[in-house]
């Protein structure tokens, strides 16, 4: 189902769709938003650790309207199937393999990516690994895959794994459901400043569903995978990080938040980028007054930038 929505790009008086699609992937599908022509290659748009693809609707319509954008829930998040009993989210390694299934699925090439966060990274690695695939890429607040100390990620891994057990296990009956507003309260908390009240309402949109019948209980409950709460196994040492920024050719754009995301290692940051200018095409840097979710909670402070390196020949 479509429905029309004002570009503020080129032309503010077209109107633009945007659609619903599913993608098929084994387990299941892929959910997206598909903003604009079906006609022509879109950017395609991934959103960050459990957020959804509605951390990119006050985005797509300061966009350019000629310029297509499929924003898409990644694998346990949003709309899209979680995966199969067993399985763990590896996200930063599984991202890779997710990109180039639709990529081959629709036929593209030479591919713009656009992430935030969690889906900057993946736009990194992808883009790195498959250089010659990539025409350009957006990262917003972040500059390539997390950093972690290994004494860290040693000492909390028995912790992860039980973890992961007992989600997997937890019985419907114990599922967590809350009315609509003590969930948006609890999400605004959680996000600890990086959204407003708004933006929480506009992910939840897709990150939330009226509890199922057989549940027997009222209320909502989240969409996403609780197996994603621990995820984060599989971290990048800083050798790899730079390895992978060293084969990235194409244009980049980098978008810092500040006071954005605190990071264990935030002289990472400056290095990736410093490493990224070696090769790549072209460096684009921008650190702009924001939370996390700039692209989300004032996305008239990143749109401008985002569209002018769209548009970029």
């Amino acid at each position: 189902m479509s429905e029309p929505t004002v570009s503020n790009g080129a032309s503010s008086q077209a109107l633009r769709t945007v659609e619903e699609v599913e993608i098929p992937v084994p387990w299941g599908v892929v959910a997206g938003k598909w903003w604009g022509s079906r006609l022509r290659q879109p950017v395609l748009a991934l959103h960050g650790w459990q957020d959804n693809a509605g951390s990119f609707d006050r985005l797509c319509p300061l966009l350019p309207h000629d310029i297509p954008l499929l924003a898409i829930d990644l694998p346990g998040h949003g709309k899209s199937t979680h995966y199969p009993m067993g399985m763990h989210y590896f996200i930063f390694w599984d991202g890779i393999t997710l990109i180039r299934r639709i990529v081959k699925y629709y036929g593209w090439t030479k591919i713009t990516l656009l992430g935030h966060s969690l889906g900057g990274a993946l736009s990194f690695m992808y883009a790195a690994s498959f250089p010659d695939d990539v025409d350009r890429f957006i990262s917003i607040d972040i500059a390539g895959p997390t950093v972690r100390d290994h004494h860290k990620t040693a000492a909390t891994t028995g912790d992860c794994i039980d973890k992961f057990l007992y989600y997997e296990t937890l019985p419907e009956s114990k599922m967590p459901c809350y009315e609509y507003d003590e969930m948006i309260d609890l999400v605004l908390a959680a996000y600890d400043g990086s959204v407003d009240y708004d933006s929480v309402e506009v992910l939840m949109r897709r990150g939330m569903a009226l509890a199922p019948a057989h549940f027997d209980k009222n209320g909502y409950h989240f969409a996403r995978d609780l197996r994603l709460k621990v995820a984060l196994l599989g971290m990048f040492s800083m050798d790899q990080v730079m390895a992978y920024a060293a084969r990235i050719k194409c244009m980049v754009l980098n978008i810092r938040a500040n006071p954005g995301m605190k990071f264990d290692n935030p002289e990472v940051y400056e290095k990736v980028l410093a490493t990224l200018k070696q090769n790549a095409s072209k460096v684009v840097y921008y650190e702009i007054p924001g939370s996390h979710h700039i692209h989300l909670v004032t996305p008239d402070r990143v749109s401008k930038q985002i569209s002018d390196f769209l548009i970029e020949q």
